[in-house]
C-alpha cells in the first residue's frame, strides 16, 4: 500500500561517495539581473538533494544550470568528470542525451506519440538497437504501473499516469542524475503522493541521483539533504 507524502521521513543520506554533480561558486545573470551568485553543492552517488525557496529564488535556473540546459557565467559545474563549461553545444547535447534525465511539473510528453513512442524516444537518440529498445521500454512501463496504457496517447491519460510515463522516460536510457522540476505541482495530493514514492523506490533501486525544485515539504522529505536558496544564495 502506498505510503502517503506527509508519513514521509527523510531517509538516510547514502555513504560519502565521489561526486557525480559538482558546482564550485556558479553564477547567472540574466540582463545584468543577478539570478545565482556563488552557488556551491555536491551530490553523491544516489543521492537525492531538494532545492527549496521562494519563487525568484533561482531554484529552476539552477537546476537547469547543472543539466547544461542553461550557460552559467561563472564557477565550474562538473558532472561525471566533465565540466560543463568546457563543453560547445553539441558536448552538452550528448552529455544530455546520455547521463541526465528530466522530469517536469507539465510532463512535456509529445502529444502524437503513444506512451512506448515517448518512453522509447530517448534509447533511440543514442543509438540503442531496436529489441533493447523493446524490451527496456516494456520492463519500465510495467515497473512505473502503466503498461496497459502503453499504447495510449498523452491526451487519453490522467496526470498521475502522464507524469508515470514521463518518469520512465527520464529513466529509460539509465543517467547518472535526474533533474526534477516540481514533478507534483500539477497533481492532486494522494496522485503526489504515489509519484513522490515512486520517485524514491526508483532511485534507489537504481543507484540514480536526484536533484528536485519544489515548493513542497511533502517532497523534499523524500531527499537525503535540503538546500534552501534565497535570491540567488544558499542560506
Amino acid at each position: 500500500m502506498t505510503k502517503p507524502a506527509s508519513d514521509f521521513t527523510a531517509p538516510r543520506a547514502p555513504l560519502a561517495d565521489s561526486a557525480v554533480l559538482r558546482a564550485v561558486d556558479v553564477t547567472k545573470a540574466y540582463e545584468a539581473r543577478p539570478v545565482l551568485a556563488g552557488v556551491s553543492l555536491a551530490l553523491a552517488r544516489g543521492e537525492r538533494l531538494a532545492l527549496t525557496g521562494p519563487s525568484g529564488s533561482g531554484k529552476t535556473t539552477l537546476l537547469n544550470c547543472l543539466g547544461g540546459v542553461d550557460r552559467h557565467d561563472s564557477g565550474s559545474i562538473e558532472l561525471l568528470g566533465e565540466r560543463l563549461e568546457s563543453l560547445d553545444g553539441p558536448g552538452l547535447a550528448r552529455l544530455r542525451r546520455h547521463r541526465v534525465g528530466t522530469i517536469f511539473q507539465f510532463f512535456h510528453l509529445l502529444p502524437t506519440l503513444t506512451a512506448t513512442e515517448n518512453v522509447e524516444l530517448p534509447l533511440q537518440l543514442v543509438g540503442v538497437p531496436a529489441a533493447q529498445r523493446a524490451a527496456r521500454v516494456r520492463a519500465l512501463l510495467e515497473r512505473v504501473g502503466v503498461a496497459h496504457r502503453a499504447d495510449a496517447l498523452p491526451s487519453q491519460l490522467s496526470g498521475g499516469e502522464m507524469q508515470r510515463v514521463a518518469i520512465a522516460r527520464a529513466l529509460v536510457h539509465e543517467p547518472a542524475v535526474l533533474l526534477a522540476d516540481e514533478p507534483t505541482g500539477n497533481l492532486d495530493s494522494a496522485n503526489g503522493g504515489r509519484i513522490l514514492e515512486l520517485l524514491r523506490e526508483l532511485t534507489d533501486e537504481r543507484r540514480v541521483s536526484l536533484v528536485l525544485v519544489t515548493h513542497s515539504e511533502e517532497a523534499a522529505a523524500i531527499c537525503h539533504r535540503t538546500i534552501h536558496l534565497r535570491d540567488g544564495r544558499i542560506l
